[in-house]
């Protein structure tokens, strides 16, 4: 009311218009967004003026929206690089790092197979140059990483779970305890896994393990306070953005105004942090024997002094220009399955045929009406006259009344194995399995479900190999059909052709390794790391991260 009566006043003496509605509410969003980003507003408050802002949709997305005539400057919320547009000169430098002596790293990965099976190539290539790794995943993945040669240790958390909760309630994002239980407990075990997993001997041998240095991907939720309390440094790699950027908005984020794109990864960053705090500080106070910290403010997911490196292609989605020099765009990171991969002769008979087929498979994700979604993709080969191969994965495809000629149904294959030999492929749209189907030039359909999904099916779509996205609950027989006579068109297999001879000559994993020994900062002695203790009371990101 006060608000409205100074505008009043104000107005009444002068020749000012009166704002009109949308005015209005653009000024009140205005001062929302500004007091959200304000450091003097308290905590409490600062939270209530983010609710007023954005709002997370039923696809586990954030919806918010900036008022078209905000100014960049004023969206400054601390993340590092603030609107430098000028290019990173050490982007594209072609010099080797130096091999530091060996090396303790420990890898703290969260998710499904898709997300563990880059960090085990990166872990390889790593211990081939003598370091020791420890690949701390979840036990579902024990024999995966083991059969790697590497270490394993086991973290909480079922990839299983988490997956089937996000794709039945549409939610990536942590919100109000009691309404998120289930998630929320996979949670809480995944952090107090992550202390045991960076100090705990050897589990098998009983080998002492002494960690230098971790390296972990962002839903290890906890890597930068375990990290703090060890005095080690950390090196964070996803495959999705988690860097703020003005080129292009946070992936869980539904932002459609440019100079919004920033403000979005500090938005998520925030309601991660609200749905966790209470067992992050319980983790800091009980196991790190650090005190509670209250707000991170543009720097929970992803702390301005650490650095980052994306595993995905420049050729597929460039380094951003305001991306500083300690983030890398390393390239694709791809494990070697196929060579060692023996299909069943059934299989390779079937491929025989006279026609390449199509890929259709979701991987992990469960689906909701596998029967449906079945009877779907065989008419849609039908009325296109295709030839399928169906991936049953978890979700449980591939229940026929009847054996087709024209369908292959597969339990498991590797897709570097498989995909060389199919003509297209629809997927949910994981970052592997778009990265194993762009290799092989494939033309891409990608049905997302949650998470980033949605993101890289927008750029496969804006580069013009594949269809625009169809989002699971949007999966219909007029829609496939119409995405598979798209990747049929013979212009779009050749920019699927042009895109894999270009990622052709990228290593991604010799390029990770190399990212992490350039921003290494040294090993130093265990009396160095005892000399200048972090104060207590203060979360020291450079201190804890090798940087003063």
């Amino acid at each position: 009311m006060h608000g409205k009566a100074s505008i009043s006043a104000m107005n009444s003496g002068s020749n000012q218009q009166p704002k009109s509605r949308k005015e209005r509410q653009s000024s009140k969003l205005a001062l929302y967004i500004a007091k959200f980003l304000d450091e003097k507003v308290p905590f409490r408050k600062r939270i209530k003026f983010l609710n007023q802002v954005a709002n997370v949709k039923h696809d586990g997305t954030v919806q918010f929206d900036v008022p078209v005539d905000m100014k960049p400057h004023t969206l400054d919320f601390g993340t590092g690089v603030v609107y430098d547009h000028a290019p990173d000169k050490e982007h594209y430098t072609e010099d080797i790092p130096e091999i530091p002596p060996p090396l303790q790293i420990v890898m703290l990965i969260v998710g499904t197979r898709g997300d563990v099976q880059p960090f085990v190539a990166i872990g390889k290539r790593l211990q081939a140059d003598g370091h020791r790794v420890r690949l701390a995943t979840h036990s579902n993945f024990k024999d995966f990483v083991l059969d790697a040669g590497l270490e394993f240790f086991p973290l909480g958390g079922d990839p299983k779970v988490l997956a089937g909760y996000m794709v039945k309630n549409k939610g990536f994002l942590p919100s109000v305890p009691s309404e998120i239980p289930v998630q929320r407990q996979q949670i809480r075990e995944i952090i107090f896994s992550l202390l045991p997993a960076c100090v705990a001997n050897d589990l098998d041998n009983n080998v002492k393990f002494d960690v230098d240095a971790i390296i972990a991907n962002p839903p290890a939720y906890g890597h930068t306070h375990v990290a703090e309390a060890l005095k080690v440094p950390l090196h964070i790699f996803f495959t999705m953005p988690w860097t703020p950027t003005s080129e292009f908005p946070h992936p869980l984020s539904r932002v459609k105004q440019q100079v919004g794109y920033r403000l979005s990864y500090h938005i998520v960053d925030s309601l991660i942090w609200l749905g966790i705090r209470d067992m992050i500080n319980e983790f800091r106070k009980k196991r790190l024997k650090l005190r509670p910290v209250t707000y991170l403010r543009g720097s929970y997911s992803s702390p301005p002094d650490v650095p980052y490196g994306y595993m995905w292609s420049p050729h597929l989605v460039p380094k951003p220009k305001d991306w500083g020099p300690i983030i890398d765009v390393v390239g694709f990171c791809f494990l070697d399955l196929a060579s060692s991969y023996e299909p069943p002769e059934s299989l390779v008979k079937w491929l025989e045929g006279d026609k390449k087929p199509i890929y259709i498979g979701f991987g992990s994700l469960p689906v909701q009406e596998p029967e449906r979604m079945t009877q779907i993709i065989v008419q849609a080969l039908e009325k296109t006259g295709q030839r399928g191969i169906i991936n049953k994965g978890w979700g449980g495809l591939g229940n026929l009344a009847e054996q087709k000629d024209s369908v292959y149904l597969l339990d498991n294959c590797p897709h570097d194995w498989l995909f060389s030999r199919c003509m297209a492929v629809v997927h949910h749209g994981g970052a592997g399995t778009t990265a194993a189907g762009l290799k092989a030039a494939c033309p891409t359909t990608i049905v997302p479900f949650f998470g980033d999904q949605p993101f890289w099916g927008e750029r496969v779509h804006s580069r013009g190999v594949g269809p625009a996205p169809i989002p699971v609950e949007e999966f219909s027989l007029e829609k496939l059909v119409a995405a598979i006579k798209f990747m049929l068109d013979p212009e779009v297999k050749r920019r699927a052709v042009e895109l894999a001879e270009a990622m052709a000559g990228e290593d991604g994993v010799a390029g990770a390794v190399n990212a992490f020994y350039k921003q290494f900062p040294g090993k130093k002695s265990k009396d160095e790391s005892k000399a200048a203790p972090t104060p207590s009371g203060v979360f020291s990101i450079r201190r804890c991260f090798g940087r003063t």
